[in-house]
């Protein structure tokens, strides 16, 4: 099992702790023992990395007193419960409570792991969900996650801050895979609604009835219209340029009854139109000026320089790491081929292909170009970029190789200078000329 998640096991028997302790451990589980409840609640907080094996029965606080008190800390915390021979009213009632299952002694080994693997799962997903929460809820996270230096990305940086606060409703228009919807997240996410509900919807997803009834209402399935649950947060809708014009007539009247600021706040992404036509020849010319008067663009990645290599390297490190192998290392030529492609793709095309090169370097097998060369012909006509000179190459190059050996060596000089074959003062002015700083590796 990857990512091993801990099985807390509580019962005040020796014997029984220790067995199935042993088997679980066999089983690839990483197990922790307590004797008591009183105990384990020292050990075990909210957000838990695991599961909790209890018996019901136990001197001092019992086991339904000990689920209750788990649950009050943390509700989705899995808990199996073993009970006793003819303790089955007693294991209901835990379910009742919120126990994820119950064994009955004497209980078959297997089942006992078929239950911890279900309910390691299930916190796995828990806690990832929780995470995702949390991280599009910060927006100095999310802001990091904007990853790049060049000015483009710098000014896009600076354009979130500044809308973000300024609370107006913002149009996020740019190419495919650019970011767009994180773009959406951090704009909330920096701004006075960020303790509020962040609502998105695809409108492209929808017949224009069903994205009415989701929308506006009322629903079928009785759900409450995202209009009403995004009241007071952001309303965040996706593929803006799909909508009806009779829903763009329902939206215009909901943004003219908001008033200013809004009560809710609306931000459209556009995710595609053709070469020829803007939102603005799309969308009503009234709802048109009312989002977009307040306007994202996301650069392409085609115009982000070195922040290609940037991001080859930390999605190849990312990637490396799922795998447990290691990351490809990139020539000079096969860096000026990643800065020289044309990305239709932009950013998503790159995840793809750093996680396709790391699969390939863990074969041993297949090259970056070929990658590069076959997505290109996949996706048509190929985009053409402005050719750079020699130097900029040459200096994108120059600052990853350096990025790059900092980061395995741990910020390590003297291991970068040996393996380079650079003096110490030469590396401290390639340093200084491309913005590394070594205690952001150590």
């Amino acid at each position: 099992m990857s990512r091993a998640m801990k099985v807390a096991i509580v019962d005040d028997e020796a014997d029984m702790r220790q067995s199935i302790s042993q088997w679980l451990a066999l089983s690839g589980f990483d197990t922790e023992t307590y004797a008591s409840a009183e105990d384990a609640l020292k050990g075990i907080s909210a957000d838990f990395a695991g599961v909790v094996v209890s018996d019901i029965k136990m001197p001092g606080m019992d086991g339904m007193a000990f689920l209750k008190r788990l649950m009050s800390m943390d509700s989705g915390l899995p808990v199996i419960m073993i009970t006793g021979h003819g303790d089955v009213p007693m294991a209901v009632e835990a379910m009742r409570v919120g126990a994820y299952d119950f064994l009955e002694k004497p209980f078959n080994p297997d089942r006992m792991t078929e239950l911890a693997k279900k309910a390691t799962q299930a916190r796995r997903l828990t806690l990832d969900n929780r995470a995702l929460r949390r991280e599009l809820s910060d927006g100095s996270v999310l802001m990091k996650k904007l990853i790049g230096g060049s000015p483009v990305m710098e000014r896009l940086r600076e354009d979130i801050l500044d809308l973000g606060q300024a609370d107006s409703h913002v149009l996020i228009d740019g190419e495919t895979g650019t970011g767009k919807t994180l773009v959406a997240h951090a704009l909330h996410a920096v701004g006075p609604r960020a303790s509020k509900k962040f609502v998105t919807i695809s409108c492209a997803a929808w017949s224009e009835d069903q994205l009415s009834s989701k929308l506006f209402g009322p629903a079928e399935d009785g759900t409450i219209p995202l209009v009403e649950e995004a009241r007071g947060g952001t309303l965040c809708l996706e593929d803006v340029e799909a909508l009806s014009h009779s829903l763009q007539a329902r939206l215009l009247t909901l943004i003219n009854d908001s008033g200013t600021p809004p009560e809710t706040r609306i931000i459209a992404i556009c995710n595609e139109h053709a070469a020829d036509k803007t939102l603005e020849d799309i969308l009503r010319a009234d709802l048109f000026y009312r989002l977009g008067a307040m306007t994202i663009l996301c650069p392409p990645l085609r115009s982000r320089g070195e922040d290609i290599l940037t991001l080859f390297t930390r999605m190849s490190e990312q990637f490396a790491e799922e795998y447990g192998c290691e990351a490809p290392q990139v020539t000079a030529q096969e860096a000026a081929q990643l800065l020289q492609a044309p990305w239709p793709g932009n950013v998503r095309q790159l995840v793809n292909i750093a996680e396709r090169a790391v699969l390939q370097n863990r074969r041993g097998s297949g090259s970056i170009a070929s990658l590069l060369m076959a997505d290109n012909e996949a996706s048509g006509p190929a985009m053409t970029t402005e050719g750079k000179p020699l130097k900029e190459y040459v200096e994108s190059f120059e600052k990853m190789l350096i990025d790059n050996t900092m980061r395995r060596h741990k910020g390590s000089i003297v291991a970068v200078m040996d393996e380079l074959c650079l003096p110490r003062r030469t590396l401290n002015e390639k340093m200084a000329k491309y913005g590394l700083q070594r205690q952001d590796y150590t």
